[in-house]
């Protein structure tokens, strides 16, 4: 399978472009991914931004039902939905003016990438950003 999101990619978002991280698909259901990812993102001094229907409060940090209603900048938005449903919120995050998007592991729509990193936003996609920190020292 071709990568998405080259080496260099992944440290720009994860450092100069990441500090305030939508995370779709995050709620306090702490067995699910997202939750250990959000988790990591915070210990390395990510603000996270939970997006889910139920709109909850987790990890201490209110949550959103949509990206459209989170009232300040995105600088990443951490995809945790299936592939089927991922381009949507890529493109809304496009829409939303965030500065990359990320798809998670398991995670591809070639067509999003297309159109995400045509717009200017840088992309990555089928990689775990709690993965990739630690890598970075």
């Amino acid at each position: 399978m071709t990568s998405y999101g080259d080496d260099a990619t992944v440290r720009d978002i994860l450092t100069a472009k990441g500090e305030t991280w939508a995370v779709v698909g995050l709620s306090n259901n702490t067995a699910r991914a997202a939750y250990g990812v959000a988790r990591v993102l915070q210990r390395h001094g990510k603000r996270i931004v939970p997006v889910h229907p139920k709109a909850e409060t987790v990890l201490g940090e209110p949550g959103y039902a949509s990206l459209a209603e989170i009232p300040f900048e995105i600088d990443v938005v951490d995809v945790f939905v299936n592939s089927a449903l991922a381009g949507e919120v890529a493109d809304q995050a496009v829409a939303a003016g965030a500065k990359a998007v990320w798809f998670q592991l398991g995670v591809v729509d070639e067509d999003a990438y297309a159109r995400t990193t045509a717009a200017g936003v840088a992309m990555v996609m089928d990689k775990c950003p709690a993965i990739e920190i630690p890598l970075l020292d």
